[in-house]
């Protein structure tokens, strides 16, 4: 995925001078701008830079409408949208940093947070929240501290999107199956009764849409980790990791589903009326070719002990751009707020608002209801790894499920492969960027 490069950082200087602007209503940056408590910015009129990656989908309406009702509410503060592939903010980002020529706010995923945070092209993060009134409690159980590196915060939750169920009720009826499976025991059977009836459950494909997630719901269910604590050393190949391997597997073996499913081939199949369940991301409600279909959307199944299910998080940061100006970073921190209370319109995109009070008020169920299996998960959702450079070594676990899942290895055989791998990528990342 994104990889930024190298960067020894901003100066603790304009840190600290932009924590104490934002930490209330008593501080000035050096231009004379402060915010205060509500969010508001009062200093001198700054023109910022906005780079996000939402070039598909109703993100390129959702985007631009919300940045242009946010100009058009703030005389002293003009936002720039400026959007891209991700692959290119990756590319681009770090070095236009370096250069002063960054953003001066942007959106990135949670597994990215610290590959940034650790080569010091963010800035610190924690006055920013402290003046704009954030906390944990504000955001889902476990995504804000996604966003704290080395004991600081570098970020502000804007989204999650959880894994779920997606179910083709006409197919689903074909083996007589009336009830949408909860656990392993009813998922089993409706998929052995699909079978009976010539019908291949559930379509297992070895990518990282949606093998890799579905592989991390099961290791998670299953009672394991990616990794250990310190992010130090590769833990899924454990008991956990193989169970939960194993059990994709199975749906193989046992002709539940077909082989060597292409990338994507799963949800193709669930929308042709080949399949009745599909594990997929809640990005897929908005997917228009639903329309017409007898579907419906249900947490994931326990299929282990516990109840879990892979999310992904995108995150508010303020880059640390070589000679930053503390008003265009207070103004930064306005847009961020204004923009998480004003995301209910965000879930037309296939994501979850992060803000709590949005994403809880009954009129977001009401204009899209099939969001509340979804929000129904969050209490039990895992989402990245904090760590840096840690995509290179989490590609790994996608590899071992395509070895398993198409018969060239056992699954202990992969994930005990993809482990040896990773861990030399862990240690490599400890000393590229650290602890």
């Amino acid at each position: 995925m994104k990889k930024p490069l190298a960067r020894r950082g901003l100066g603790l200087g304009l840190a600290i001078a932009v924590g104490l602007s934002l930490a209330g209503c008593a501080a000035s940056t050096s231009g004379g701008g402060t915010v205060e408590g509500g969010g508001e910015y009062d200093g001198p009129k700054v023109e910022i830079t906005f780079w996000n990656g939402w070039t598909g989908g109703a993100a390129p309406v959702i985007v631009p409408k919300l940045v242009d009702e946010f100009n058009a509410e703030h005389d002293n503060i003009v936002v720039k949208n400026v959007p891209q592939e991700w692959a290119d903010i990756a590319s681009k980002m770090p070095l236009a940093i370096k250069a002063g020529k960054g953003p001066d706010v942007a959106v990135l995923h949670g597994d990215d947070l610290a590959t940034y945070a650790a080569q010091k092209l963010l800035l610190k993060a924690d006055g920013i929240v402290d003046g704009l009134g954030y906390s944990a409690d504000d955001f889902p159980q476990g995504v804000f501290d996604k966003g704290n590196y080395n004991d600081a915060q570098y970020a502000v939750p804007w989204s999650v999107t959880p894994l779920g169920l997606f179910v083709n009720k006409e197919v689903m009826a074909k083996g007589g199956v009336t009830d949408i499976p909860t656990d392993q025991a009813g998922y089993l059977d409706a998929l052995a009764a699909l079978k009976d009836a010539d019908v291949a459950g559930e379509w297992v494909d070895g990518y990282v849409f949606t093998g890799t997630f579905e592989f991390q719901s099961l290791l998670w269910q299953f009672g394991g980790e990616l990794y250990n604590d310190d992010v130090t050393e590769a833990t899924f190949n454990s008991d956990a990791g193989v169970k939960a391997l194993t059990w994709m597997n199975d749906l193989i073996e046992k002709g539940y589903s077909p082989k060597n499913v292409a990338q994507d081939g799963n949800i193709k199949a669930l929308l042709a009326g080949d399949t009745a369940f599909n594990w997929n991301g809640v990005w897929q409600t908005t997917n228009t070719a639903f329309e017409g279909l007898d579907w419906a959307a249900a947490p994931v199944p326990q299929i282990g002990t516990e109840k879990a299910v892979w999310s992904s998080s995108t995150h508010w940061v303020f880059p640390a751009n070589k000679g930053q100006n503390e008003d265009e970073t207070a103004a930064a921190a306005t847009f961020v707020k204004w923009m998480n209370d004003n995301s209910a319109g965000w879930a037309e995109t296939g994501e979850l608002p992060a803000a709590n009070t949005v994403r809880e008020d009954p009129a977001l169920l009401e204009k899209y209801p099939n969001l509340k299996p979804f929000m129904d998960e969050l209490e039990y959702a895992h989402y990245e790894t904090v760590a840096p450079g840690i995509n290179e070594a989490n590609a790994l676990i996608t590899t071992a499920l395509n070895e398993a899942l198409t018969g060239k290895k056992s699954p202990k055989e992969a994930l005990d492969d993809a482990k040896a791998k990773a861990d030399q990528i862990l240690k490599q990342n400890q000393a590229k960027y650290g602890g």
